[in-house]
């Protein structure tokens, strides 16, 4: 449900006051906002929020041993293959690209479980915790898709609240990467690695709508570079 996102100063204010908090650096002043006060926000459907968490944990399961045929087939009778993206088919059918770069999805996969009230926290100074692998599909059992949705307690968080942990991962994306290149300690277990990989689900999950904003981006054309 599009509804009206919350006040961007206010929300990076709160973002800034997080940073602080962590013993972070601060971005500079020309540090855009994520989106222009009167602009709307919505989280995309939730089936889409299902089916791409379900990818992506078979891609990581294939980093960890998952056979080929058995992803494929998990992928082909769950219905998910035309939502898998080319690198990521590259991947699963051949372990064609870079491997540690898909390990890196287990993070993406956390935040996805957050957007769908699965996860409980997305402690930017956490890792993900074991409860998160309950919470997807059994693959070594062959939970289906349509047996894993029967059952998770699924119930998307509100677009305003995912819009204003948008903003403090967009933050803490150039804080993290800032803090690794001046020698800085880190908050916790967490690199910046992991924090991009939670930005960019956040980033292709939370839809704006204004003046200033694109179309909504595909998954692999989420552009983290700013």
């Amino acid at each position: 449900m599009t509804k009206a996102a919350p006040d961007p100063r206010a929300v990076r204010e709160a973002s800034l006051d997080e940073l602080s908090r962590l013993g972070l650096p601060l971005p500079p002043l020309s540090f855009p906002l994520v989106w222009e006060l009167g602009d709307t926000v919505e989280l995309r459907p939730l089936a889409e929020l299902e089916a791409r968490a379900a990818v992506l944990h078979v891609v990581v399961a294939r980093c960890f041993g998952m056979p080929t045929e058995a992803a494929m087939s998990w992928l082909l009778s769950s219905h998910l293959v035309e939502l898998v993206t080319p690198p990521e088919w590259q991947f699963v059918i051949g372990a064609k690209g870079d491997h540690r770069s898909f390990v890196l999805h287990h993070d993406a996969v956390f935040a996805l479980a957050w957007l769908l009230g699965l996860g409980r926290h997305l402690d930017p100074a956490v890792p993900p915790d074991d409860h998160l692998m309950t919470q997807m599909p059994d693959l070594p059992s062959g939970e289906t898709f349509g047996r894993w949705r029967s059952r998770s307690l699924v119930a998307a968080r509100d677009a305003a609240e995912a819009a204003v942990l948008l903003d403090l991962y967009y933050c803490l994306d150039w804080a993290f990467q800032e803090a690794e290149q001046s020698g800085r300690p880190l908050p916790g277990e967490v690199d910046s690695n992991a924090i991009g990989q939670r930005r960019w689900a956040l980033e292709w999950a939370v839809i704006f709508h204004g003046p200033y904003h694109d179309k909504p981006p595909e998954w692999e054309e989420v552009d983290l570079s700013v």
